[in-house]
């Protein structure tokens, strides 16, 4: 059975979870056979995961470099043209930062990937806001932009605060509610629920993609589904 309060697995005959010291009396409920896909799926090991972070890393150095080149030859093009003013070699100069600068934003994130850890945690709360920017437009005209910022709080077992934001897209926020146990990935910077039982779909915790709770992988990305 699993301890309600950490995920911890214990044996049959535990008093109290091994782990945060919760009483098994406590955790009832998980020995019935109606409860099912109740805790942290052991697929997170399949390989599938690993050639995916692989991938991921491979195509942000192919895409920053795509990029780079369009910056470093665009900029090499109006230099000679003389567009807005521009001369070489100052315009190639240019494009080499902004063509440096994708480059790391790349990098930046491939290290995220490998600097990132597992760790569980709760969710604590969620908000709603709306909010405004002003945002310039193509005739050079400033407006108003009006949007919804969804915000999921979740401390980790160790104390410390993580955010969840997105604009405008509520399914990250409709998924999780407060005072459930979830599972950061490493690598993937994904999370899994601990008590999936109720649910009818899933996101991917590779890809991010809604699939129904009764497929085994992703249609997406062909990851296996933690459940």
């Amino acid at each position: 059975m699993y301890c309600t309060d950490c995920g911890n697995f214990m044996s049959d005959q535990a008093k109290f979870c091994n782990a945060c010291g919760r009483p098994v009396a406590q955790t009832a409920g998980f020995n019935s056979p109606n409860v099912s896909r109740i805790g942290y799926s052991a697929k997170i090991n399949d390989p599938a995961f690993a050639k995916y972070i692989k991938k991921s890393n491979l195509w942000s150095i192919i895409f920053s470099l795509i990029l780079a080149a369009a910056a470093i030859i665009g900029f090499t093009v109006a230099g000679e043209r003389g567009a807005e003013g521009m001369s070489n070699p100052q315009a190639i100069y240019i494009g080499l930062g902004i063509g440096g600068m994708f480059i790391l934003i790349a990098l930046l994130q491939i290290l995220r990937r490998k600097g990132s850890r597992t760790w569980d945690g709760i969710i604590t709360d969620k908000t709603i806001k709306k909010k405004s920017r002003t945002v310039r437009g193509n005739d050079d005209s400033d407006y108003v932009e009006y949007y919804t910022e969804y915000t999921v709080y979740i401390r980790a077992d160790n104390g410390k605060m993580h955010t969840v934001r997105t604009q405008d897209n509520a399914s990250f926020y409709n998924y999780y509610r407060i005072g459930e146990r979830v599972r950061h990935h490493a690598g993937l910077n994904s999370y899994e629920k601990f008590d999936k039982s109720s649910e009818t779909h899933l996101f991917c915790n590779a890809c991010g993609t809604l699939c129904d709770i009764n497929d085994d992988y992703c249609f997406r990305c062909k990851c296996p589904l933690l459940k």
